[in-house]
């Protein structure tokens, strides 16, 4: 028997039938923080091999054929009578979730894949200082962008102290929202004492940004 390096096929002599990944050895998989994660193994020809699922930087053992071994419940497999993938599913995904994962089938001896998961928390920024410092009268404007999103946010909202003032029109505040391109602007026109405090920049799937702002009194 005659086997390749890993991420190969593995070749039976006389048989005519080989076993061999259609996934491409080291493939890297990006997720976001909170977002579901899906780790592919394609193999083709498995015949009576068992898939597993390795975590390589503790080398913890998460799955093997259908049954999950590790007692953190996020990690499954979504394989299907009818298809030939063993791609393991990871919900809720957490940074400390990245790294390398091992995809191995049994033969005799064991081939492997390796899956590569990078995980990004995505983040809002508000644009300029941490603390404005404007007269009454001037115009506030604040431009919050959502980074490092592999996704849309839902939703960009704008809270003033503890109060959500995105569509306060009546007490002069207008916010033009663009949530496919993850951008967000408020401006106040004309502002007042009122007016001061802490402005939040808040998606559904980013880490919220924040900044002061004074408004003088003027005296």
């Amino acid at each position: 028997m005659n086997r390749l390096d890993t991420g190969d096929a593995l070749v039976s002599e006389g048989n005519v039938s080989k076993m061999y990944f259609e996934t491409d050895n080291h493939t890297r998989i990006a997720s976001q923080v909170g977002s579901i994660a899906v780790l592919p193994c394609a193999v083709r020809n498995i015949g009576e091999g068992v898939v597993s699922w390795i975590r390589r930087k503790d080398y913890h053992l998460l799955t093997i054929g259908y049954t999950t071994y590790s007692s953190d419940e996020r990690f499954n497999i979504i394989h299907s009578d009818d298809t030939e993938e063993w791609p393991l599913q990871i919900k809720y995904v957490q940074l400390r979730d990245a790294g390398l994962y091992e995809c191995q089938v049994s033969t005799h001896p064991p081939t492997s894949i390796f899956v590569k998961l990078d995980v990004v928390e995505a983040k809002a920024e508000i644009f300029g200082p941490s603390e404005k410092y404007l007269k009454p009268g001037s115009m506030l404007r604040l431009t919050c962008r959502v980074v490092q999103s592999n996704e849309p946010p839902l939703y960009i909202f704008w809270y003033h102290n503890s109060r959500m003032i995105n569509y306060d029109t009546h007490r002069g505040v207008n916010v033009s929202t663009e949530a496919d391109n993850r951008y967000s602007e408020l401006v106040i026109t004309h502002t007042n004492t009122m007016n001061s405090g802490n402005y939040s920049c808040v998606s559904n799937n980013a880490v919220a940004a924040s900044t002061l702002v004074h408004i003088l009194n003027g005296k």
